[in-house]
């Protein structure tokens, strides 16, 4: 890689995590710098919130992604860097994300949970060869990145862990996901740029995104979704060669009053999936807002949908293509795509 060769000459700093666990609270990067995980390494991320300080929402957001106000910073943090490599051989970053999963459930969250690893303002980042277990919230969060590429990775979290998506690119460009096999409580992969007025004031769009060789399952959530906070704009992706099993949705696309921006040019290809619920699904999200300032008639526009080569087994719906009420789905095109159900025996047995 191009900025691989970049860092070399520049010189740079390098951490290397020996084999052994390594309790930490939440810690930032710098810039021409490599964290490498040997095997048998596992870093541990702090039961004590106070070592998750709070910090600013995102402007793109307006507020926390579940509480006003701030939210809590992720374990692994870096702002404004460039040329950063969180590699290893199998190591494991584990978030122990089981005391931010209760007070969730219990409603006694104050502020919105941190990601395992968020990359802020940066560019020329490398994520691969590693395990990440537990994360609180979302597991990694480029946000307003350029040139980042996250190969050979291993995700997991248990199956009703709320909110634990996998990896979700957001107002980011260029950007790599490949190779990687993720279980979770939610999007296995999700495409994101900002959540209604405040994604639609930033307008920071997420553009070039390749995501290819993903395999994983979700219970309550999709292979790979588009959305639904998607109000800065999102276009030019590519999804080939994905496998989904045992899940709510193969790929959704999520959009909603209120959240304007576009979704363009998105190809989907050579997918393929086993006892997914809906294998194709574009609908409305949730229907929530950052606060009532929203703007209602700010709707999205979705142009230029390819979807090829798909093959669905003992799916239970038939995919699901429903557009929002004075915003159409425009240009939706459906090549090969072979879609076998439930068999009336199965059906009985249910």
């Amino acid at each position: 890689m191009e900025f691989m060769k970049s860092f070399r000459q520049k010189g740079g700093a390098q951490l290397i995590v020996p084999k052994g666990r390594w309790l930490t609270g939440s810690f930032n990067l710098t810039s021409n710098f490599t964290l490498f995980l040997e095997d048998g390494a596992v870093i541990l991320g702090s039961q004590d919130p106070e070592e998750w300080p709070i910090i600013q929402p995102l402007p793109s957001y307006g507020r926390g992604r579940e509480r006003l106000g701030g939210r809590h910073i992720s374990l692994i943090h870096g702002d404004s860097l460039t040329n950063v490599v969180i590699t290893g051989n199998n190591g494991t970053i584990d978030g122990q994300g089981k005391m931010w999963w209760d007070l969730w459930w219990n409603r006694s969250l104050k502020h919105t949970r941190g990601h395992l690893v968020e990359l802020i303002n940066s560019n020329n980042i490398l994520i691969s060869n590693l395990t990440f277990l537990n994360s609180p919230f979302w597991t990694v969060h480029p946000v307003y990145c350029s040139n980042v590429v996250i190969k050979d990775m291993t995700i997991l979290a248990p199956l009703n862990a709320p909110n634990t998506d996998g990896i979700d690119p957001d107002s980011s460009t260029n950007v790599c996901i490949e190779d990687c096999y993720i279980e979770s409580g939610d999007d296995l992969v999700a495409v994101k740029s900002g959540w209604d007025q405040y994604g639609i004031a930033t307008s920071r769009p997420s553009v070039n995104i390749t995501i290819r060789r993903v395999s994983g399952t979700t219970p309550t959530c999709s292979g790979v979704g588009i959305g639904s906070e998607m109000s800065g704009g999102i276009r030019n992706v590519v999804i080939e060669d994905l496998y989904v099993r045992d899940s709510a949705a193969g790929v959704r696309i999520k959009t909603d009053k209120g959240r304007g921006g576009y979704i363009r040019n998105i190809i989907m290809r050579n997918m393929t999936m086993e006892r997914v619920k809906v294998p194709i699904r574009f609908s409305r999200g949730a229907n929530d807002h950052p606060d009532e300032k929203f703007d209602p008639k700010a709707l999205p526009k979705v142009k230029g949908i390819s979807i090829i080569d798909v093959v669905s087994w003992d799916s239970r719906k038939a995919p699901l293509l429903q557009g929002i009420e004075g915003a159409p789905f425009e240009d939706i095109c459906m090549k090969n795509v072979r879609i076998q159900g439930l068999s009336p025996v199965y059906k009985l047995e249910l």
